[in-house]
């Protein structure tokens, strides 16, 4: 008897702050954020929001953004390298290529010298230390888990997922998800 006596005042006071804290939506408690800072091998700084399962890169308002995740040392990462560069050079400003690599001691002339020697034009490598959190981000988001294979590539238009491709993609059916992403 004496411990229900002491279980009702406590079971009250539990109720009564609860009654009391404020209420998330359950649209605030199932979106998580959080922001990653990217600069490419040319010093050019980029900011990527992660909002619930999408990830917006601040430069990317109104286009499509590939993200590239990969290693120099993978060989179907290096062979994808051309058809990046000719996916950028085909859509211009409409899209944005960001290899981001995994690899933690590569410099920007060694990334640089990579994306040349795989003829893979004009498209940005971003290296920095938050390569490695914002590539196991996306992997969970899209549910490949963290041992994901390498290449991964992600689509996002207006920072919303697309699709993904996970090891070798032949460059034409890229192509297609990106021209139909553009509504072309």
């Amino acid at each position: 008897m004496r411990i229900s006596h002491l279980l009702i005042p406590l079971f009250t006071v539990t109720l009564l702050f609860q009654g009391c804290n404020k209420k998330e939506s359950s649209e605030d408690s199932l979106v998580s954020t959080a922001k990653f800072s990217l600069v490419d091998t040319k010093g050019k700084s980029y900011t990527v929001e992660k909002r619930g399962g999408n990830f917006t890169l601040d430069a990317g308002e109104d286009k499509v953004v590939l993200f590239d995740i990969f290693a120099t040392w993978c060989p179907p990462c290096q062979a994808e390298v051309m058809h990046l560069g000719n996916l950028q050079k085909k859509y211009g400003d409409k899209l944005i290529v960001m290899g981001i690599t995994i690899e933690e001691d590569q410099s920007n002339e060694s990334l640089d010298k990579f994306r040349e020697k795989y003829r893979g034009g004009d498209y940005r490598i971003a290296n920095k230390a938050d390569n490695q959190p914002l590539a196991r981000a996306i992997a969970s988001t899209i549910g490949v888990g963290q041992q994901f294979p390498i290449p991964l590539m992600v689509l996002y238009k207006n920072g919303e997922y697309v699709t993904h491709y996970a090891g070798a993609t032949q460059e034409e059916i890229i192509d297609r998800d990106i021209a139909q992403a553009l509504g072309k």
